[in-house]
Protein backbone atom coordinates (compact mmCIF):
# COMPACT_ATOMS: atom_id res chain seq x y z
CA UNK A 1 0.00 0.00 0.00
CA UNK A 2 1.18 3.55 -0.95
CA UNK A 3 2.54 5.47 2.37
CA UNK A 4 0.32 8.03 2.00
CA UNK A 5 -2.50 5.86 1.67
CA UNK A 6 -1.36 3.73 4.54
CA UNK A 7 -0.22 6.97 6.74
CA UNK A 8 -4.37 8.57 6.01
CA UNK A 9 -5.74 5.08 7.09
CA UNK A 10 -3.67 5.34 10.53
CA UNK A 11 -5.07 8.94 11.02
CA UNK A 12 -8.78 7.42 9.86
CA UNK A 13 -8.52 4.45 12.31
CA UNK A 14 -7.22 7.08 15.56
CA UNK A 15 -9.92 9.43 15.12
CA UNK A 16 -13.05 7.56 13.67
CA UNK A 17 -14.93 6.68 10.76
CA UNK A 18 -17.85 9.31 10.99
CA UNK A 19 -18.02 11.13 7.43
CA UNK A 20 -16.73 14.03 9.03
CA UNK A 21 -13.55 12.28 10.25
CA UNK A 22 -12.62 10.93 7.55
CA UNK A 23 -12.83 14.45 6.08
CA UNK A 24 -10.58 15.53 9.18
CA UNK A 25 -7.99 12.61 8.07
CA UNK A 26 -8.11 13.38 4.27
CA UNK A 27 -7.10 16.99 5.38
CA UNK A 28 -4.52 15.90 7.37
CA UNK A 29 -3.04 13.69 5.35
CA UNK A 30 -2.43 16.70 2.46
CA UNK A 31 -0.98 18.55 5.20
CA UNK A 32 2.11 16.49 7.20
CA UNK A 33 -0.65 15.11 9.71
CA UNK A 34 -2.12 18.61 11.21
CA UNK A 35 -5.11 20.99 10.88
CA UNK A 36 -6.13 24.28 11.85
CA UNK A 37 -8.85 25.14 14.27
CA UNK A 38 -10.59 26.98 11.68
CA UNK A 39 -10.54 24.42 8.92
CA UNK A 40 -11.91 21.97 11.59
CA UNK A 41 -15.15 24.52 12.07
CA UNK A 42 -15.78 24.98 8.43
CA UNK A 43 -15.39 20.96 8.48
CA UNK A 44 -18.75 21.66 10.91
CA UNK A 45 -17.29 21.21 14.20
CA UNK A 46 -18.19 23.17 17.22
CA UNK A 47 -16.02 24.03 20.17
CA UNK A 48 -16.86 21.48 22.36
CA UNK A 49 -16.96 18.95 19.58
CA UNK A 50 -12.80 19.76 19.06
CA UNK A 51 -12.31 19.84 23.09
CA UNK A 52 -14.41 16.47 23.05
CA UNK A 53 -11.36 15.00 20.71
CA UNK A 54 -8.73 16.31 22.48
CA UNK A 55 -10.00 14.75 25.11
CA UNK A 56 -10.74 11.68 23.61
CA UNK A 57 -6.73 11.34 22.24
CA UNK A 58 -8.21 11.91 18.31
CA UNK A 59 -6.77 15.43 18.27
CA UNK A 60 -3.54 16.69 19.76
CA UNK A 61 -2.83 20.04 20.26
CA UNK A 62 0.35 21.57 18.89
CA UNK A 63 -0.03 24.98 18.95
CA UNK A 64 -3.21 27.32 19.68
CA UNK A 65 -5.38 27.21 16.35
CA UNK A 66 -3.12 23.83 14.89
CA UNK A 67 -3.96 20.04 16.55
CA UNK A 68 -1.99 17.15 15.35
CA UNK A 69 -4.60 14.87 13.80
CA UNK A 70 -4.66 11.26 15.51
CA UNK A 71 -1.39 10.94 17.02
CA UNK A 72 1.15 13.48 18.87
CA UNK A 73 4.45 12.77 16.89
CA UNK A 74 4.94 15.00 13.83
CA UNK A 75 7.67 15.54 11.29
CA UNK A 76 9.63 18.60 10.68
CA UNK A 77 7.44 18.96 7.91
CA UNK A 78 4.29 18.52 10.09
CA UNK A 79 5.64 20.92 12.91
CA UNK A 80 6.48 23.65 10.36
CA UNK A 81 2.95 23.63 8.63
CA UNK A 82 1.77 23.51 12.40
CA UNK A 83 3.62 26.37 13.22
CA UNK A 84 2.38 28.51 9.78
CA UNK A 85 -1.32 27.34 10.32
CA UNK A 86 -1.44 28.42 13.77
CA UNK A 87 -0.51 31.51 12.99
CA UNK A 88 -3.35 32.19 10.58
CA UNK A 89 -4.16 33.10 6.78
CA UNK A 90 -1.71 34.71 4.77
CA UNK A 91 1.12 33.34 7.14
CA UNK A 92 3.86 31.81 5.32
CA UNK A 93 7.02 29.68 6.69
CA UNK A 94 10.18 32.22 6.86
CA UNK A 95 13.71 32.96 7.16
CA UNK A 96 15.34 29.95 9.01
CA UNK A 97 12.70 27.73 9.01
CA UNK A 98 11.98 28.68 4.88
CA UNK A 99 15.60 28.34 4.24
CA UNK A 100 15.87 24.70 5.44
CA UNK A 101 12.41 23.82 3.80
CA UNK A 102 14.63 24.69 0.60
CA UNK A 103 17.45 22.73 1.80
CA UNK A 104 19.79 26.09 1.36
CA UNK A 105 21.00 25.68 4.80
CA UNK A 106 20.32 23.15 7.69
CA UNK A 107 18.75 24.56 11.47
CA UNK A 108 18.57 23.11 14.21
CA UNK A 109 16.63 26.03 15.65
CA UNK A 110 13.16 24.38 17.87
CA UNK A 111 11.40 27.30 17.06
CA UNK A 112 9.63 28.01 13.73
CA UNK A 113 10.46 31.24 11.45
CA UNK A 114 6.22 32.38 10.16
CA UNK A 115 6.23 35.19 8.46
CA UNK A 116 2.14 36.26 8.47
CA UNK A 117 0.16 39.92 7.92
CA UNK A 118 0.33 42.72 10.51
CA UNK A 119 -2.12 41.86 13.22
CA UNK A 120 -2.08 38.34 12.87
CA UNK A 121 -0.36 35.87 13.98
CA UNK A 122 1.90 36.20 17.21
CA UNK A 123 4.84 34.66 18.43
CA UNK A 124 4.34 32.28 20.69
CA UNK A 125 6.37 28.98 22.39
CA UNK A 126 7.55 27.01 19.51
CA UNK A 127 7.16 30.23 17.12
CA UNK A 128 8.93 33.11 16.03
CA UNK A 129 6.77 35.33 14.15
CA UNK A 130 7.39 37.97 11.79
CA UNK A 131 5.19 40.47 10.56
CA UNK A 132 5.38 41.78 7.14
CA UNK A 133 2.73 41.77 3.97
CA UNK A 134 3.53 39.57 1.73
CA UNK A 135 2.71 40.02 -2.14
CA UNK A 136 1.79 37.06 -4.73
CA UNK A 137 5.84 37.23 -5.99
CA UNK A 138 7.06 36.32 -2.66
CA UNK A 139 5.25 33.42 -1.85
CA UNK A 140 5.42 29.53 -3.31
CA UNK A 141 4.45 26.22 -1.84
CA UNK A 142 6.86 23.45 -1.06
CA UNK A 143 6.04 19.84 -0.27
CA UNK A 144 2.50 21.69 0.72
CA UNK A 145 3.58 24.30 2.88
CA UNK A 146 3.11 27.60 2.31
CA UNK A 147 6.57 29.37 2.11
CA UNK A 148 8.52 32.68 0.93
CA UNK A 149 10.30 32.20 -2.31
CA UNK A 150 14.24 31.60 -2.28
CA UNK A 151 14.42 35.05 -3.01
CA UNK A 152 12.40 36.28 -0.50
CA UNK A 153 14.26 33.79 2.06
CA UNK A 154 17.54 35.30 1.32
CA UNK A 155 16.77 38.99 2.31
CA UNK A 156 15.00 37.42 5.49
CA UNK A 157 18.02 35.25 5.74
CA UNK A 158 20.10 38.18 5.41
CA UNK A 159 19.26 39.85 8.90
CA UNK A 160 19.14 36.75 10.94
CA UNK A 161 23.00 35.57 10.10
CA UNK A 162 26.11 36.76 9.94
CA UNK A 163 27.52 37.25 6.21
CA UNK A 164 29.61 34.05 5.65
CA UNK A 165 26.37 32.14 6.02
CA UNK A 166 24.80 34.36 3.83
CA UNK A 167 27.58 34.07 1.30
CA UNK A 168 27.03 30.48 1.52
CA UNK A 169 23.05 30.04 1.23
CA UNK A 170 23.60 31.51 -2.36
CA UNK A 171 26.44 29.65 -3.23
CA UNK A 172 23.99 26.84 -2.09
CA UNK A 173 21.00 27.77 -4.37
CA UNK A 174 23.13 28.65 -7.18
CA UNK A 175 24.16 24.35 -6.67
CA UNK A 176 20.40 23.41 -6.64
CA UNK A 177 19.55 25.60 -9.75
CA UNK A 178 17.28 27.82 -7.86
CA UNK A 179 19.39 31.11 -7.78
CA UNK A 180 17.43 33.49 -9.77
CA UNK A 181 18.89 37.18 -9.78
CA UNK A 182 16.22 38.86 -11.40
CA UNK A 183 13.52 37.73 -8.48
CA UNK A 184 16.28 38.73 -6.09
CA UNK A 185 16.44 41.97 -7.76
CA UNK A 186 12.75 42.30 -7.54
CA UNK A 187 12.43 41.54 -3.85
CA UNK A 188 15.56 44.28 -3.34
CA UNK A 189 13.22 46.85 -5.22
CA UNK A 190 10.57 46.05 -2.74
CA UNK A 191 12.99 46.49 -0.13
CA UNK A 192 14.35 49.65 0.85
CA UNK A 193 14.91 49.97 4.18
CA UNK A 194 15.33 46.78 5.08
CA UNK A 195 18.02 45.96 7.18
CA UNK A 196 19.14 42.64 4.67
CA UNK A 197 18.88 44.64 2.06
CA UNK A 198 22.73 46.00 2.00
CA UNK A 199 24.12 42.30 2.64
CA UNK A 200 22.14 40.36 0.14
CA UNK A 201 23.15 43.38 -2.33
CA UNK A 202 26.67 42.51 -1.69
CA UNK A 203 26.64 39.34 -2.09
CA UNK A 204 24.63 39.42 -5.30
CA UNK A 205 27.12 42.24 -6.48
CA UNK A 206 29.68 39.88 -5.66
CA UNK A 207 27.95 36.96 -7.83
CA UNK A 208 26.88 39.42 -10.56
CA UNK A 209 30.99 40.67 -10.85
CA UNK A 210 31.61 36.66 -11.13
CA UNK A 211 29.20 36.09 -13.40
CA UNK A 212 30.29 38.82 -15.89
CA UNK A 213 34.03 37.53 -15.97
CA UNK A 214 32.99 34.25 -16.96
CA UNK A 215 30.84 35.55 -19.27
CA UNK A 216 33.31 37.63 -20.92
CA UNK A 217 35.82 34.36 -20.46
CA UNK A 218 33.24 32.24 -21.99
CA UNK A 219 32.92 34.53 -24.72
CA UNK A 220 36.94 34.55 -25.56
CA UNK A 221 37.30 30.66 -25.69
CA UNK A 222 33.81 30.40 -27.81
CA UNK A 223 35.76 32.22 -30.20
CA UNK A 224 39.35 31.07 -29.80
CA UNK A 225 37.43 27.70 -30.60
CA UNK A 226 35.84 29.38 -34.10
CA UNK A 227 38.87 30.69 -35.22
CA UNK A 228 41.22 27.47 -34.67
CA UNK A 229 38.09 25.77 -36.82
CA UNK A 230 38.47 28.37 -39.73
CA UNK A 231 35.19 29.12 -39.00
CA UNK A 232 34.01 32.89 -39.94
CA UNK A 233 33.47 34.77 -36.42
CA UNK A 234 29.99 35.17 -35.34
CA UNK A 235 28.02 38.34 -34.16
CA UNK A 236 27.84 38.56 -30.70
CA UNK A 237 25.27 39.19 -28.15
CA UNK A 238 23.49 39.81 -31.53
CA UNK A 239 19.48 40.60 -31.32
CA UNK A 240 17.11 39.07 -33.52
CA UNK A 241 13.65 40.34 -34.33
CA UNK A 242 11.01 37.91 -33.62
CA UNK A 243 7.47 39.13 -34.43
CA UNK A 244 8.42 43.03 -33.07
CA UNK A 245 10.17 41.48 -30.23
CA UNK A 246 14.09 41.82 -29.47
CA UNK A 247 15.60 38.42 -28.96
CA UNK A 248 18.94 38.46 -27.58
CA UNK A 249 21.20 35.27 -28.70
CA UNK A 250 24.38 34.98 -27.59
CA UNK A 251 26.38 34.19 -30.79
CA UNK A 252 25.22 34.52 -34.40
CA UNK A 253 25.42 33.42 -37.94
CA UNK A 254 22.63 35.78 -39.55
CA UNK A 255 23.31 34.76 -43.37
CA UNK A 256 23.06 31.01 -42.33
CA UNK A 257 20.08 31.83 -39.66
CA UNK A 258 21.81 29.72 -37.14
CA UNK A 259 22.50 30.66 -33.14
CA UNK A 260 24.60 29.16 -30.60
CA UNK A 261 23.82 29.98 -27.17
CA UNK A 262 26.32 28.93 -24.16
CA UNK A 263 24.80 28.13 -20.66
CA UNK A 264 26.33 28.41 -17.75
CA UNK A 265 23.99 27.80 -14.11
CA UNK A 266 24.23 31.53 -13.58
CA UNK A 267 21.91 32.51 -15.66
CA UNK A 268 20.55 29.36 -17.20
CA UNK A 269 20.52 27.42 -14.07
CA UNK A 270 17.05 27.95 -12.97
CA UNK A 271 14.21 25.82 -13.50
CA UNK A 272 12.40 29.30 -14.72
CA UNK A 273 15.44 30.04 -16.72
CA UNK A 274 15.15 26.53 -18.69
CA UNK A 275 11.61 26.59 -19.13
CA UNK A 276 12.40 30.04 -20.60
CA UNK A 277 15.16 28.69 -22.82
CA UNK A 278 13.26 26.31 -24.38
CA UNK A 279 10.16 28.58 -25.39
CA UNK A 280 12.45 30.98 -26.92
CA UNK A 281 14.56 28.04 -28.77
CA UNK A 282 10.48 27.25 -30.40
CA UNK A 283 10.18 30.75 -31.13
CA UNK A 284 13.51 30.99 -33.11
CA UNK A 285 12.96 28.11 -34.93
CA UNK A 286 9.44 29.30 -36.00
CA UNK A 287 11.22 32.00 -37.48
CA UNK A 288 13.43 30.02 -39.06
CA UNK A 289 16.53 29.76 -36.72
CA UNK A 290 18.05 26.65 -35.51
CA UNK A 291 19.47 27.20 -32.04
CA UNK A 292 22.70 24.96 -30.97
CA UNK A 293 23.42 24.99 -27.11
CA UNK A 294 27.14 24.57 -25.53
CA UNK A 295 27.67 24.16 -21.93
CA UNK A 296 30.64 25.71 -19.95
CA UNK A 297 31.98 22.59 -18.88
CA UNK A 298 31.85 21.59 -22.97
CA UNK A 299 33.51 24.92 -24.20
CA UNK A 300 35.97 25.29 -21.03
CA UNK A 301 36.79 21.12 -20.92
CA UNK A 302 35.65 20.10 -24.02
CA UNK A 303 37.10 22.44 -26.46
CA UNK A 304 37.80 20.20 -29.73
CA UNK A 305 33.91 18.38 -29.13
CA UNK A 306 32.69 21.92 -29.53
CA UNK A 307 34.59 22.45 -32.56
CA UNK A 308 34.00 19.86 -34.20
CA UNK A 309 30.24 19.89 -33.66
CA UNK A 310 30.72 23.40 -35.22
CA UNK A 311 32.14 22.03 -38.18
CA UNK A 312 30.13 19.50 -38.81
CA UNK A 313 27.28 22.18 -38.67
CA UNK A 314 28.30 26.29 -39.58
CA UNK A 315 29.91 25.58 -42.50
CA UNK A 316 27.44 22.73 -43.65
CA UNK A 317 24.37 24.66 -43.38
CA UNK A 318 23.54 26.33 -46.48
CA UNK A 319 23.06 29.95 -46.39
CA UNK A 320 19.07 30.61 -46.85
CA UNK A 321 18.00 31.34 -50.16
CA UNK A 322 16.87 34.92 -50.86
CA UNK A 323 14.21 33.87 -53.60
Amino acid sequence: MPRRAADRDGISDAIGHTPIDREIARLAEAQHGVVALAQLRSLGLSGSAVRNRVAAGRLHRVHRGAYAVGHPLLSQRGLWMAAVLACGPGAALSHRSAAALHDLRRSERRATDVTSPRGAGRSRPGVDAHRAHLVPEDRVEVDGIPCTTVARTLLDLAEAIDRRGLDRAVDRAEMLHVLDVGAIEAVLARAPGRHGARPLGAVLARFDGERARTRSELERRFLRICDRAGITRPRVNHVVWIDGDPVEVDFAWPDRRLAVETDGHATHGTRLAFEADRRRDQRMRRAGWDTMRFTWRQVTLRPREVESTLVAVVDARAKPSLH
